[in-house]
């Protein structure tokens, strides 16, 4: 482990999410392709990264989007 004490894994899903998709599909195909991950296990890796100041010191504009994002959708859940 380097990289502000994330894992590789856990950089190449920051930098996955950084990235822009313009076609549907492109980034669940990418997750598969490029990570060897299944989508479900992708999101549960990025949801548990979200809530560490580790992913929030190597990637702050990229953590602090997909946290507004994520709370977005929670509060509109309970609406």
């Amino acid at each position: 482990m380097d990289g502000g004490g994330l894992s590789a894994l856990e950089r190449a899903v920051l930098a996955l999410e950084a990235r822009g998709w313009e076609a549907p599909g492109a980034k669940e195909r990418a997750v598969r392709e490029e990570l060897g991950l299944v989508p479900v296990r992708y999101y549960q890796v990025l949801n548990a990264l979200l809530d560490t100041e580790r992913a929030l010191a190597h990637d702050p504009v990229t953590v602090n989007r997909l946290r507004r994002v994520r709370e977005r959708r929670r509060t509109e859940r309970e609406e």
